[in-house]
């Protein structure tokens, strides 16, 4: 009768481990999503302050072919044109499932919360700071990866 009081008494503190590492992983989770939160809205008064030229931003599909219009205006921050910031300060992966209604209707991007290191735990392995990727960003002025697109849409 011992050993099945030990065994339950075990198994009760690996739950009550398992528990609080998730709860603690939870509060981490938040707390960096705060932080990066708070970095895209810095971003965003901040190139509004310097003036930055925002664009009419489009989206790839998963299969990274097509190219799909939105409702959505802001700053790609990467080169590839897959992150943005609206000008609501939101922060979008730009890849949708694409297909012939997104290609006639246009896609909708949704939101998502903004990590704190972009590309981690990716297989490529290169990851940035969200921070060093809108500095860089900010710092391009109106030369960012968006600019040829401005430029080619403007009459000329």
């Amino acid at each position: 009768m011992g050993e099945r009081d030990d065994g339950r008494e075990w198994r009760e503190r690996q739950r009550q481990a398992v528990r609080a590492h998730a709860d603690a992983d939870a509060r981490r989770r938040t707390a960096e999503q705060a932080e990066a939160a708070e970095l895209v809205a810095w971003f965003v008064a901040e190139a509004t302050r310097r003036g930055l030229a925002t664009t009419r931003l489009t989206a790839r599909g998963y299969d990274g072919r097509g190219r799909y219009r939105t409702r959505l205006t802001g700053w790609y921050i990467d080169r590839a044109e897959t992150r943005a910031v609206d000008e609501a300060g939101r922060f979008h992966l730009l890849t949708v499932p694409g297909g012939l209604r997104a290609r006639l209707l246009g896609a909708d991007p949704q939101p998502s919360p903004p990590p704190l290191v972009i590309g981690a735990g990716g297989r490529d392995g290169e990851s940035i700071p969200l921070r060093t990727l809108l500095t860089r960003r900010l710092d391009a002025g109106n030369d960012g990866p968006d600019s040829t697109r401005r430029a080619a849409a403007r009459p000329g």
